[in-house]
């Protein structure tokens, strides 16, 4: 099955205050590489934006009145994310938006296949910070141009932070030395460890020596 990593800008917070949709962006991945095949349009959500959306996706209300209306690309998105399972941060958002968008115009919700990388994150990260920047933060994924959010930008770091999080290994720090490339190689789940070298009976011989000595020194 190929899989939508899927991202949604609104007017606000809450389809019961009557917020809509004014971005909508999709990247395609098949077998967890990102395809050429993206979905992405601003949208006119035939009302206005409130301020503290504003100052999360900058996008005002003279630029959106521009814009497509939802109804205008709703059978081309829904052809998009036809039989994919969708890929989104915080799921239950973005889900409840575009449904609303759908139930505005008669149509019946999506159906979906959907994987939650937020629930996926809090799973594997209990009690540490799991928004997308954070998850980036960890994952040393380059985020410097997600300066406002944006619906591709944040799909694009998305995609990177999924295929992170699916991977049974910890995100690897950067030791330099051997370790790292023996933990690669064992698939060990542990960042990375120490060797234990077992002594000689030469070296074991003078330890004994050594330990004798000195203790005749300290207490004698």
């Amino acid at each position: 099955m190929k899989e939508v990593i899927l991202d949604t800008e609104t007017t606000g917070l809450s389809v019961k205050d009557g917020h809509r949709i004014v971005e909508i962006g999709c990247i395609e991945l098949d077998n967890l590489i990102p395809t050429r095949n993206r979905f992405h349009y601003y949208l006119n959500p035939e009302r206005k934006v409130s301020e503290k959306a504003l100052e999360v996706h900058g996008y005002t209300d003279e630029f959106l009145s521009t814009q497509k209306k939802f109804s205008e690309i709703c059978e081309q998105f829904l052809n998009f994310i036809k039989d994919k399972r969708l890929i989104i941060h915080n799921a239950e958002f973005d889900i409840a938006h575009i449904n609303n968008e759908l139930a505005i115009f008669g149509k019946k919700k999506i159906s979906n296949e959907t994987i939650d990388t937020l629930v996926l994150a809090r799973d594997k990260f209990p009690g540490s910070p799991v928004s997308l920047d954070a998850l980036c933060k960890r994952y040393r994924i380059d985020n410097s141009k997600r300066t406002q959010h944006t619906a591709l930008i944040d799909c694009d770091l998305l995609a990177k932070v999924y295929i992170n999080l699916i991977d049974q290994k910890e995100p690897t720090l950067n030791f330099q030395n051997n370790d790292q490339e023996i933990n690669e190689k064992t698939n060990s789940s542990v960042a990375y460890f120490k060797k234990v070298i077992k002594p000689s009976d030469v070296e074991l011989k003078k330890h004994k020596d050594y330990l004798k000595n000195n203790l005749k020194k300290n207490f004698f």
